[in-house]
């Protein structure tokens, strides 16, 4: 006996049980999206590694430690799998010229991937969706992707599972002064700071703000922060945001630590998290990035944007038992017989032209047998056709459900069960 194939580790499959969950989730991003003018767009999952380590930066565990990376062997270029979707959205915008005539809000959904220990509602695939506005300057965009964000978790029933934390990342001027008093201060801790940390102190420092090394928490939180260095610019910016966070109710808490994982952002980062997921409580992130696309070769261009772990929010749904009612079929055919089968083939289908969704039974068997997988599948009505159905060009309709079943079984036309169904 052959040996089974298992999947990756880290990569799973999605099984018809939980395909309604992702099919609700995903409906409702898409009218989210559309009630705020943002327009989808699609990438590949496969990208020049060159874009990811320009982008999201060299010394960033993502690039270091997490990308797929391989050498394709037809031209001996370096390959990443998307380990993020800001990269490959701005390169495409680039390269497309989307941004010719004006400023574009655009989202994408998709797999992402990661080399990194499965977890609760993290997977090495693991799927997202992102926001982008590419163009605008201002505290403006800042605010509108929070104000759509929290509309969200009302719309899907979370927003009691989820807080705001915001920070600012000032401007280059500002953040050139910081990493340079980071630099002082984690050199004279630097016994306390562990491998990582110890060799990003001059490539990276702010990444080590946030390390999660409980032994190093207390001399991280003693680290100079960022918001004391910030210009008048960067803190009217900033006092807009959480001025426009104020006019719409929305509850949020200012983190001097929040820096966030990639090299891209400036200004305004953010990140809505939850206690719902153990340690790993962000359930999406973003802010401002007004430096990337020149970054990546384009002309200069302001942008922001975030995302979101589908997985994450999927488990924070289920557990709430907030779940849409099952997928189940308007009919279930039940047919005896060679004519009786080839009847149900042609009803099947006049019943599908109505609109209705059928599951034509299939393999056999009895009447007994055949309602028994009727009444399993959850449909409303089972259609029945045997012989006399067949000789009387008609069809049985039989209530299945609790509320249908006063009512008694009846032979039909045909058109009148459709008629009937449909109604």
């Amino acid at each position: 006996m052959s040996e089974t194939i298992r999947a990756v580790r880290g990569m799973n499959d999605l099984l018809p049980a939980d395909a309604p969950l992702w099919a609700f989730f995903e409906q409702n991003i898409r009218e989210w999206l559309k009630s705020y003018g943002y327009r989808e767009m699609r990438t590949p999952i496969l990208e020049h590694t060159g874009l990811f380590k320009r982008a999201i930066g060299e010394v960033t565990d993502i690039v270091e430690k997490e990308m797929y990376t391989f050498v394709d062997a037809l031209n001996g270029e370096s390959m990443t799998l998307r380990p993020e979707g800001t990269a490959s959205c701005v390169r495409a915008a680039i390269e497309n010229n989307l941004l010719f005539d004006g400023g574009k809000r655009l989202w994408y959904a998709g797999p992402m991937f990661r080399h990194e220990r499965p977890q609760k509602g993290r997977y090495r695939q693991f799927h997202q969706v992102g926001v982008e506005a590419l163009g605008y300057a201002g505290p403006d965009l800042d605010i509108e992707h929070l104000l759509m964000t929290a509309r969200l978790w009302k719309k899907l029933g979370l927003a009691e599972f989820i807080k705001l934390e915001i920070n600012t990342l000032g401007g280059a001027e500002a953040r050139a002064s910081h990493r340079q008093k980071l630099i002082a201060y984690f050199a004279a801790h630097i016994d306390q700071l562990d491998a990582d940390s110890q060799r990003r102190l001059h490539t990276n420092p702010l990444r080590i703000l946030d390390s999660k090394n409980p032994a190093m928490q207390a001399m991280v939180e003693a680290a100079p922060r960022l918001i004391d260095e910030l210009d008048a610019a960067a803190r009217a910016h900033f006092e807009a945001v959480k001025r426009g966070l104020e006019d719409a109710g929305i509850d949020y808490q200012v983190n001097p630590r929040l820096v966030r994982g990639l090299d891209y952002y400036n200004y305004t980062v953010f990140e809505w998290v939850t206690d719902k997921l153990g340690a790993q409580g962000t359930v999406c992130a973003g802010g401002r990035y007004d430096g990337l696309v020149a970054q990546l070769g384009g002309k200069p261009a302001p942008a922001c944007g975030f995302a979101m772990g589908v997985e994450r929010l999927l488990v924070m749904m289920a557990e709430a038992n907030l779940l849409p009612a099952p997928d189940v079929p308007d009919v279930y055919l039940v047919n005896v017989g060679d004519a009786a089968a080839r009847y149900a083939l042609t009803a099947a289908e006049s019943l599908r032209d109505a609109g209705l969704s059928v599951v034509l039974h299939a393999g056999g068997g009895s009447f007994k047998t055949q309602m028994k997988k009727a009444d399993a599948s959850l449909a409303r009505y089972a259609v029945l056709i045997g012989d006399d159905e067949v000789a009387a060009n008609q069809v049985t309709v039989k209530p299945l459900r609790e509320g249908d079943q006063q009512r008694e079984q009846q032979r039909v036309a045909l058109t009148e069960a459709i008629e009937f169904l449909k109604g």
